[in-house]
């Protein structure tokens, strides 16, 4: 469950943060919005397991939303969503399934509760991304997870205990940009890479972008995502 990513979107920060820190205890990996537009921006470069919508948010609405997304199709139209909402009548829960949402949970509610729907929605689902290669082909580069190890023609490219961590954590989720600030404040498995400023962070990429890529300048598998961090986005296989 460590490495599921939901996304809560809440105009409410009170309710929103408490749902961060709830899922985030629960094992979740979470990422916050305050409306319908925040959504899509994260969702344009992130990749989600399921999202939690509230239904009333100024602007676009979480139904509107919800019909959007499944109209557009491609994979954020597969996003398994629960909605959350004050609006508990059966004509309600009933205009929101026939909408595209996987489950309805009336406010307010009991944490326990979510949590069970959240999981039940994921069986169903079988949540949103695959299972990770554990050798990840990078162009003429191929990483190897469990071993940490990085060839590059086939030869091995030596690899600092910081670059092999770095690129370890990025490729646990491909495709999808980590925070900057998780990789920057040292959180989970690369404490070497700590600092207040990021800058440890920025080097280390770097120096794996010289290894990796045919053009460090110009990355196609280390990609920066403005805004957010890094992501590794290796070739499909």
């Amino acid at each position: 469950m460590s490495e599921r990513h939901l996304l809560v979107v809440d105009d409410d920060d009170r309710i929103r943060d408490l749902l961060k820190e709830y899922l985030a205890r629960a094992g979740f990996r979470v990422t916050g919005a305050p409306d319908a537009a925040g959504a899509r921006r994260m969702l344009n470069v992130l990749d989600f397991d399921l999202m939690i919508l509230d239904v009333m948010m100024p602007g676009e609405d979480g139904l509107s939303l919800t019909r959007a997304l499944r109209a557009e199709g491609g994979a954020k139209a597969q996003t398994p969503i629960l909605m959350l909402t004050a609006r508990g009548l059966a004509e309600d829960r009933i205009e929101g399934l026939t909408s595209g949402v996987d489950d309805y949970l009336p406010k307010p509610f009991d944490p326990q509760e979510l949590l069970l729907r959240i999981e039940a929605i994921l069986r169903r689902t079988g949540g949103r991304r695959a299972r990770v290669a554990e050798r990840l082909s990078l162009g003429r580069c191929a990483f190897d997870m469990s071993r940490g190890e990085l060839f590059c023609d086939e030869a091995p490219v030596r690899l600092t205990e910081a670059e092999t961590n770095l690129l370890r954590r990025l490729a646990q989720t491909p495709h999808a940009a980590v925070d900057r600030l998780e990789l920057a404040q040292g959180a989970g498995p690369i404490p070497e890479v700590a600092d207040g400023a990021g800058r440890a962070v920025d080097i280390h990429v770097t120096r794996l972008r010289r290894k990796i890529e045919a053009d460090p300048k110009n990355p196609r598998y280390l990609q920066t995502v403005r805004g957010i961090g890094y992501m590794l986005a290796p070739d499909e296989t």
